[in-house]
């Protein structure tokens, strides 16, 4: 699979000339971010530029970017083993143009291995890196600690907290309440992404047949992890992606209003900047 971008490249050049004070995020749909620091850090998280696998799952919003006009990237992370978060077309080519560093866990080196990223594409082993729970990774002048998450869809899940010295930013995945709590006591977390999105009828990949799922958190869920978070911006993500499964991120503003966290919500649509 080759990926051809709806936008050309102005996005990365635009996070290329940035030039933040403090922490900058670009939101890149589906749960793809961009991290740019003022120290010059640039860090990509779970970016997707694939279309699906239609007409099962069909991408929704635009394909931002090519990976082989990545210049800048000095790491790649991704929280878990599915295609939209590990994916060897969307990720090796930043890897092989930049020689930035690869994280993720266990199952996710195992899509690894199986779409052969040392062999397709110019990485090599000293690239990537398996992370887990209680890990720390110094990327430049950000902290990253590796914490729990309770995604029942996935064999092994983390989540990401981002420590600068602006503020500290916290990216969930595509996890649910219920592994949160001791995150929320550890870190005072200024951002926090978490998976948003409806509950569709999607096809069984078995039987062809649609079949009630769900991926993400609810209305309901996604203020209770925010809760046991305790963020003080819920920055919601997902929502955009899959057909069947869009959503609208306002509708949290009466959800999250009796609630103590989050303080505020940040809607972000591909393409957009967010400074901490």
């Amino acid at each position: 699979m080759t990926v051809d971008s709806d936008w050309d490249d102005w996005l990365l050049r635009e996070v290329e000339a940035a030039d933040p004070d403090g922490l900058a995020i670009w939101y890149l749909g589906c749960n793809g971010f961009i991290l740019k620091s003022s120290g010059d850090t640039t860090v990509f998280i779970d970016p997707y530029l694939g279309i699906g696998d239609p007409p099962r799952t069909v991408r929704m919003v635009p394909v931002p970017f090519n990976p082989e006009d990545v210049i800048e990237a000095d790491a790649v992370l991704g929280t878990h083993e599915h295609v939209d978060h590990v994916h060897g077309p969307s990720q090796a080519p930043i890897l092989a143009g930049t020689g930035a560093d690869y994280y993720t866990t266990d199952s996710g080196h195992d899509v690894i291995r199986e779409e052969g990223w040392t062999k397709n594409w110019s990485v090599t082993d000293d690239q990537l890196h398996e992370v887990t729970e209680g890990d720390t990774v110094e990327i430049g002048d950000l902290t990253v600690h590796v914490e729990p998450a309770n995604d029942p869809d996935a064999e092994h899940p983390v989540s990401y907290v981002f420590e600068h010295e602006s503020g500290t930013f916290f990216h969930g995945g595509d996890a649910r309440p219920g592994e949160f709590a001791p995150v929320g006591e550890a870190y005072d977390i200024d951002l926090g992404v978490l998976a948003f999105g409806a509950i569709g009828n999607i096809d069984d990949k078995e039987t062809g047949e649609p079949v009630r799922t769900q991926w993400y958190n609810d209305e309901n869920m996604i203020v209770q992890a925010a809760n046991e978070l305790q963020l003080d911006t819920l920055l919601p993500s997902h929502w955009d992606m899959w057909k069947g499964m869009t959503t609208e991120p306002t509708v949290l503003h009466n959800h999250a209003s009796s609630f103590a966290y989050p303080d505020s919500l940040t809607v972000a649509k591909i393409g957009d900047r967010v400074d901490l």
